[in-house]
């Protein structure tokens, strides 16, 4: 059955992360609403060299060129846009997913500060009670960053830090994206093909 996610990306570091999951989801027929922050298209340029437009209608042409789907699949959204569905508690989107989150991008969720649409959509999703996902790339944590991580992770927020495994011998950084992108799949319950399984891989002697 096909999901509707709610994608934020803040400026973190894992940029790759975030444009693999969103491939992956429109590629499985489900619906995502984008939203980004301007940290996250300076990000995206310097690691992905990818570059997200300022209007978020070029921004949507240019994903749909890169990951075909259809059309009505994918939405953008403006990081100030207020009318936008994902504002509301009536949203449709079953889960939201901040991939990467920043420091504080997390901080301002678990204060519910919701000065713009990434805290409001996150807010909203928390007080609906929907499945909220935070990925956080940050080394080492401050006890700030605990502290805020436990109060969310409390309240039912999945903490997912970019911490890949290496049981499924990668061999180049596609698969180390790919585990971690599994691993967000995985609790978003959408199946998935990305990685095997614990116990499938053969260790070596």
């Amino acid at each position: 059955m096909s999901k509707t996610i709610t994608l934020a990306l803040t400026g973190a570091s894992g940029m790759a992360y975030s444009m693999r999951l969103l491939e992956m989801l429109l590629a499985g027929g489900h619906s995502v609403h984008l939203v980004y922050s301007q940290a996250a298209q300076l990000v995206a340029v310097q690691e992905l060299g990818l570059t997200l437009p300022g209007k978020v209608s070029e921004t949507r042409r240019l994903l749909l060129e890169r990951y075909p789907c259809r059309a009505e699949q994918l939405q953008v959204f403006a990081r100030e846009d207020w009318l936008a569905p994902i504002a509301s508690g009536s949203s449709v989107a079953d889960a939201m997913v901040v991939c990467p989150c920043t420091m504080g991008t997390l901080a301002a969720i678990a204060q519910g500060s919701s000065d713009n649409l990434i805290e409001r959509a996150a807010d909203v999703t928390i007080k609906e009670g929907r499945q909220l996902i935070l990925v956080p790339r940050e080394a080492p944590f401050s006890a700030i960053h605990l502290e805020n991580m436990l109060k969310l992770a409390r309240l039912g927020v999945v903490i997912m830090a970019a911490n890949p495994g290496f049981y499924h011998l990668p061999k180049q950084v596609e698969d180390i994206v790919d585990f971690m992108v599994a691993k967000i799949l995985d609790q978003l319950g959408v199946e998935h093909q990305l990685i095997e399984r614990w116990g499938s891989v053969a260790l070596p002697d």
